[in-house]
């Protein structure tokens, strides 16, 4: 029997702080939110559901891809941090302005974060790569952890809005998935 992992799949800040983009992010929005709680179901999991480190968590999964739809733009790192930094502040929401950039900044890191906070940016990092390959890439889960969550929370259709960015704003998949990994992904 595989170890129990604690989904989550609501939470009034999530909810509170993904809302406003419901329109930008359109017909891609129900798919997305479903991308936020999976990662940050695995990463908590990863933390030891410790509390202290979901505020920042829920924070950074809602933006840490918004740039794709508030820009129109694969190289969304930047603006994803911007607007991440900016309801932090107007919204007073109290989270380290740095760690809440540094978590957003380096969730595709292809290997290991050392630095401070490793342990948080880590854990998100390793949960965005589990749910964006959809489970092709495991981080220490196991598959029917994995299914678990990816039952409990559905897909709905994130994976084909991703796919569909590369072609739109890139002009095709080759292009813009070039476009991904030289802006958005960290050695």
């Amino acid at each position: 029997m595989p170890e129990q992992i604690k989904i989550i799949s609501h939470s009034n800040q999530v909810e509170s702080l993904l809302e406003p983009y419901r329109e930008v992010i359109g017909d891609d929005f129900k798919g997305y939110r479903g991308h936020v709680y999976r990662a940050l179901t695995y990463a908590m999991h990863f933390l030891d559901n410790d509390e202290r480190y979901l505020p920042v968590l829920e924070a950074a999964f809602v933006f840490h891809d918004i740039g794709l739809w508030t820009d129109k733009n694969l190289a969304y790192l930047e603006p994803s941090e911007a607007e991440a930094l900016r309801v932090n502040n107007e919204r007073k929401l109290g989270l380290d302005p740095e760690l809440l950039r540094d978590v957003i900044h380096w969730h595709h890191k292809v290997t290991a974060y050392k630095g401070e906070h490793a342990d948080i940016i880590n854990a998100a990092r390793k949960a965005d790569w589990i749910d964006a390959t959809q489970g092709k890439m495991r981080k220490g889960l196991s598959k029917e952890q994995i299914d678990m969550v990816e039952k409990s929370i559905p897909n709905d259709g994130f994976h084909e809005a991703l796919a569909r960015s590369a072609v739109d704003l890139g002009g095709s998949a080759l292009k813009g998935n070039m476009r991904v990994v030289r802006n958005v992904f960290k050695w």
